[in-house]
């Protein structure tokens, strides 16, 4: 409506256009609060560094498997508990995956700390009075609608597409967070250790979860090349494909892992699975992935205003 609805929008002489402005300054905003700022320009050409990130990280991946192993085991069948092992020692990856994840959450809450109390005057620890209701609208999407018309999609007419791949991309995400994490307290707490049979509580939820990761990641792609050109920033396409091809791909190498783990492709499929994933959680900050953070900021603020209004 902000701009199909606009008396200025173009082709008039004033060309307001909304989205795209607002397309342009969350760009900016991300880039501004990058933490450290040092890196900042990886919001710049964006789907290049991710896609150089992830070439270095997958061949790094590889490249380990057949420096610290015999090289045959990289085509070798391994199956059962500790199959995954034979090829990268379990603290080995737990070290290097948690240090990654680690820095990225810093990264994303020093970034949000500071945008926070840019835009507030306040201390991040004064969110907490609209946090519940940002928190259920964000599991509904609820400003994701179009003001209940829907989103724009191949026309500027509004239509749902891009709320329900949002809607598959996000709770995808959590329910192969939710496989990882249960699969960390089997390991750990349960001494059982992956690959876990089909049946199994981490891979029922890490399958869900991937089923949505590639069906939702494909819906936004489809969805962003219908969407109108002068409703979207040109610079800033990389940045908003290259997260949704991140998402995509970790959802779709994990799937192929899973299905073929019991053959001799199972240690190349487990290298460039890891690969992708080590590359995801390096450049979190730094993706399209902070987008949901700000929001949600956005939506804890809008909160509390609503409720001092009433």
């Amino acid at each position: 409506a902000c701009f199909a609805d606009c008396q200025f929008s173009p082709p008039h002489d004033f060309e307001v256009n909304v989205p795209k402005t607002m397309a342009s300054l969350r760009a900016e905003t991300y880039s501004r609060y990058a933490w450290p700022s040092s890196l900042s320009g990886l919001f710049y050409r964006n789907g290049l560094a991710i896609s150089i990130i992830t070439a270095l990280s997958v061949a790094g991946f590889i490249l380990g498997f057949i420096y610290f192993n015999n090289p045959d085991l990289l085509w070798a069948v391994h199956t059962g508990p500790g199959a995954f092992y034979k090829l990268m020692p379990h603290n080995t990856m737990a070290l290097l995956f948690g240090v990654a994840f680690v820095a990225a959450i810093i990264a994303i809450i020093m970034g949000a700390i500071t945008f926070w109390k840019d835009t507030t005057n306040a201390s991040i620890a004064g969110a907490g009075s609209g946090f519940w209701q940002a928190l259920g609208d964000s599991f509904k999407l609820r400003y994701l609608d179009g003001g209940g018309a829907g989103c724009s999609g191949e026309t500027i007419q509004k239509k749902d597409g891009r709320k329900h791949a949002h809607h598959l991309t996000f709770y995808g995400f959590l329910l192969c967070f939710a496989s990882t994490s249960v699969a960390t307290l089997y390991h750990y707490g349960l001494g059982r250790e992956a690959p876990y049979p089909w049946w199994d509580l981490p891979v029922i939820l890490g399958t869900l979860g991937g089923i949505g990761l590639v069906i939702g990641p494909a819906g936004l792609f489809l969805e962003k090349f219908k969407r109108p050109k002068e409703l979207q920033d040109p610079d800033r396409f990389g940045m908003d494909t290259g997260f949704i091809a991140m998402l995509f791909l970790t959802s779709f190498t994990g799937l192929v892992l899973l299905f073929l783990r019991e053959t001799p492709l199972m240690g190349i499929l487990l290298a460039i699975h890891l690969g992708v994933v080590f590359s995801l959680f390096l450049t979190l900050p730094y993706s399209k992935f902070v987008h949901g953070i700000y929001r949600f900021l956005a939506l804890i603020r809008s909160a509390k205003e609503s409720n001092a209004n009433h």
